[in-house]
């Protein structure tokens, strides 16, 4: 599908017709702030509109610094290295920190980033179950005796169902057995923790967490990634990280509007929590109607069905109703069932979440996933619709882009 225009954060035109957009995750809505807008426009007309390098081969700009320093104090960490996407910030740091002879314990359910870092690298990689700190423990105890480091990678809010990990027991897991962990927060991001930090600040264990990776894609509105931490040396990394070293580097747009994004998110606390309310909004309207959405509310709803050519049927509605969101089918989703997956921003309006827990409805009760409200008598069979391309799907069906 093309979007002919975008309108604004939460609006686009698609078939010529206004079309809600819940499934961009622009969580604080600012992909359409003048202020990071005019940054960008104001960046382009005096440095140009890209590097047309990387920073090992062409050097750095002066906003690279500056982004680099802003986010480590925004961290309050000594270090950041900034990433052309979100998603090469995993596949740099995962296949640089741990070498052969050393371990990757991943969760089950981690982004496609995090499990193509890891094949990148030479450690040996071992799975947990998902938000499992004992299972955690168990495979961790058995490597106790080898040599080589631990490297524990978690995520703080994950992209299918939007449930948070239990990063305190995951953190004692950590001490105890003497490993290093890595917290992607790109999900969590602007959305958790007192000033938007993320699950680590929200749970109180940042003094835990050795490296913090995330993405600007998503609450901070435009591309590219990062990696905070307060190791010795750290820079070092800067010549020995193949996708840091042999990428073009963020142009001078990109890393303006990002610095006053994050700014904007510090300012502007409020926007959080219109995020919070407006996942509540919906996530609780569309569990009241008796959809199975996902553990706990979160910016990310998810609304699982029993098969795919159901969820392929639903979505296609949904979007003749006026409605995008984004289709996740297996094996990419954690369960067998398809998924509707959700992302909230904090500049939905109420009528906006409101109309989709209507179209929600009344495409449910036509597909018979929900009970008629009228004569129950035969519930109507879906159409079975033609699966979406493997093209289509992969962004969603991975986790999405970082």
């Amino acid at each position: 599908m093309v979007f002919e225009d975008m309108l604004s954060s939460t609006e686009g035109m698609y078939k010529g017709r206004k079309t809600i957009l819940l499934g961009t995750n622009n969580y604080l809505g600012l992909t359409f702030d003048e202020a990071c807008i005019e940054e960008a426009v104001t960046a382009v007309r005096a440095h140009g509109t890209g590097t047309t390098g990387s920073r090992i081969a062409n050097g750095s700009y002066g906003t690279h610094r500056e982004l680099e320093s802003s986010l480590a104090k925004f961290f309050d960490r000594r270090h950041c290295m900034v990433f052309s996407t979100g998603y090469q910030a995993n596949l740099g740091m995962l296949s640089t920190l741990a070498g052969k002879g050393d371990y990757l314990l991943l969760d089950t359910d981690s982004h496609a980033s995090i499990y193509d870092g890891a094949r990148l690298g030479h450690a040996e990689v071992v799975r947990f179950r998902h938000n499992d700190p004992d299972d955690l423990y168990k495979r961790l105890k058995r490597l106790s005796d080898m040599p080589g480091e631990k490297l524990v990678v978690v995520e703080g809010v994950y992209s299918m169902l939007g449930d948070t990990a239990p990063l305190r027991e995951f953190a004692d897991v950590k001490r105890q057995m003497g490993a290093w962990l890595m917290v992607d927060e790109a999900h969590s991001l602007g959305v958790l923790g007192a000033t938007g930090r993320g699950l680590a600040e929200e749970a109180g264990v940042e003094a835990d967490v050795d490296f913090v990776v995330g993405t600007f894609s998503k609450s901070l509105g435009s591309v590219g990634g990062f990696c905070v931490s307060n190791l010795d040396d750290f820079d070092v990394l800067r010549v020995a990280c193949r996708p840091y070293m042999f990428t073009a580097s963020l142009p001078p747009a990109v890393m303006a509007s990002t610095i006053m994004a994050l700014r904007r998110m510090q300012e502007e606390p409020q926007r959080r929590q219109r995020l919070h309310e407006n996942a509540q909004r919906l996530y609780h309207g569309l569990r009241k109607l008796g959809f199975a959405v996902g553990p706990q509310c979160s910016p990310i709803v998810s609304v699982a069905v029993s098969d795919a050519p159901l969820a392929v049927e639903f979505w296609n509605r949904l979007l003749e109703g006026g409605l995008y969101l984004n289709l996740a089918l297996p094996p990419a989703t954690p369960t067998p069932a398809p998924l509707l997956r959700s992302s909230v921003s904090a500049v939905h309006t109420a009528a906006q979440i409101d109309r989709a827990v209507q179209l929600f409805e009344a495409v449910g009760r036509q597909l018979g996933v929900l009970p008629p409200l009228v004569n129950p008598a035969r519930k109507r069979q879906p159409t079975a619709a033609p699966l979406p391309s493997h093209a289509e799907v992969a962004m969603v069906a991975s986790g999405g882009a970082r």
